[in-house]
């Protein structure tokens, strides 16, 4: 049995792991309020907006946090196209989830969907990028683990998803993001902790690319979609602030006139 290191780098991984599940919350909530606010085209935009920071900062956590895993007595490599498809998979199920609770008259309805869909595609994305993990043994899953995890995912889901129907102000979503990243943080390591390994010691050489090698390079460019994406939507005027500039426009073309 391989002994499993969750933080090989230290406290490193989790603490950037857990910012960056706490920046894609944020940034996502901050795009469903201001779509809740908007209509038509640009309700669509902001979702799409909120979607993929959502996603891209739980995959980005999942994969952050996978460069401080380590199995002794053996290397570790990912399979490529199907760790970039538990990219598409946390993209595609919370652009679900934002898109029932942006549209739907029935918020309750809605809202229980939606976290139940996007907790279980969350699950789904995680156990894929497990999936993708190439190393000499065999991986197996302590199955009450992974039951919990899959509950932790769908419960945080609703929570982000009832917070971004009910929470407004900057403060109140900046510790609902906090509380989210912890909750998704905790879907994640207790997921791993169900991993058990089996190593079997062998001299062929692992298919597949090395963290450093293909993880490491795509969680900076996603973690710097975030932070670019961010400093956007902090910049962009609120629906509030345009009718009030729009109505400040229209009072000095009036005395103006």
């Amino acid at each position: 049995m391989g002994h499993l290191d969750h933080a090989a780098l230290g406290w490193l991984t989790p603490v950037l792991s857990y910012v960056m599940a706490c920046i894609g919350a944020a940034l996502g909530l901050r795009c469903t309020v201001r779509a809740l606010g908007a209509t038509g085209r640009s309700r669509r935009n902001w979702l799409i907006t909120a979607a993929s920071a959502i996603g891209t900062g739980i995959w980005t956590m999942h994969f952050v946090a996978m460069l401080g895993f380590s199995v002794t007595g053996t290397d570790i490599r990912y399979d490529v196209p199907l760790t970039i498809v538990s990219l598409l998979v946390a993209m595609a199920v919370v652009c679900g989830g934002v898109f029932a609770v942006g549209y739907s008259r029935d918020r309750t309805r809605a809202l229980f969907l939606g976290g139940l869909t996007t907790g279980l595609g969350v699950a789904s994305m995680h156990y894929l990028g497990m999936a993708a993990v190439r190393l000499h043994g065999d991986v197996t899953y302590d199955p009450a683990l992974v039951g919990l995890s899959v509950l932790i995912a769908i419960v945080a889901a609703t929570a982000a998803l009832w917070a971004a129907l009910n929470i407004k102000s900057p403060v109140a979503v900046t510790i609902a993001s906090l509380i989210m990243g912890a909750a998704v943080s905790s879907m994640h390591y207790t997921g791993m902790f169900a991993v058990s390994v089996d190593v079997t010691p062998a001299g062929a050489v692992l298919p597949g690319a090395t963290a450093m090698q293909f993880i490491f390079p795509l969680a900076v460019g996603l973690g710097s979609y975030l932070f670019l994406t961010s400093a956007f939507v902090a910049l962009s005027p609120t629906t509030g602030e345009r009718a009030a500039s729009a109505s400040a426009q229209g009072s000095v073309e009036s005395v103006a006139g």
